[in-house]
């Protein structure tokens, strides 16, 4: 379409613009390790029954949580960390994903969900999302800084610096491919959450649907 039109398709990857990311991003390129960083993510961003309810609960018209959810993710973490080499799912429902992911210079466990049962007990109860992102042990802050990123995209555009298909390729074969997946969930390289959810035999039919 670029081509038949003379125009360009900008895409929304706004965690590109978060400076935690960019001075992550900075820091990973400069120590050029020989060995993959272990690094663990968790995003849990509470959603009422509305969620499920909308178009976003069907997975016809979002592509599900690691659709809806973690493109965004998913696309900060090749920005940061190269190629995906391979990944394995571990679990999957309608309102959480966790599994591994393989890049050029990191293996990544991580997890996504959407229920507040699954936030962490310390968080107060009035706060009803959790970011987080460690990197060889390290935790990296990111969960501030979330108010302006879509507007700066949309600066970034104007500006004719936006994102095009090309950087946007990556994230989305990796939600197709995580989509379609066969769930794993034996192995040592899952989230301590998964041990949690699955210990309920309702969420795990839910996880092999």
């Amino acid at each position: 379409m670029e081509v038949e039109t003379g125009r360009r398709i900008y895409s929304i990857l706004q965690l590109r613009l978060h400076p935690s990311i960019i001075a992550l991003r900075e820091q990973i390129i400069r120590q050029a390790n020989t060995t993959p960083h272990q690094v663990e993510l968790t995003y849990i961003t509470s959603r009422g029954s509305w969620y499920h309810s909308s178009w976003k609960g069907d997975e016809s018209k979002s592509g599900g949580i690691d659709t809806n959810i973690g493109v965004h993710l998913f696309d900060m973490l090749s920005y940061v960390f190269g190629d995906l080499k391979g990944f394995t799912v571990h679990h999957r429902s309608a309102s959480s994903a966790t599994g591994f992911l393989e890049y050029e210079r990191a293996h990544v466990r991580w997890f996504l969900s959407i229920d507040a049962n699954n936030l962490p007990p310390e968080i107060e109860p009035q706060k009803r999302t959790f970011r987080s992102i460690t990197v060889d042990g390290n935790e990296i802050e990111f969960s501030n800084g979330f108010t302006e990123l879509h507007t700066d995209s949309y600066r970034h555009i104007l500006s004719g610096n936006g994102f095009g298909l090309a950087e946007v390729r990556p994230s989305i074969q990796t939600v197709a491919a995580i989509r379609t997946a066969p769930i794993v969930t034996s192995g040592g390289d899952h989230r301590p959450y998964l041990p949690r959810i699955l210990s309920n035999a309702e969420r795990l039919q839910d996880a092999r649907v």
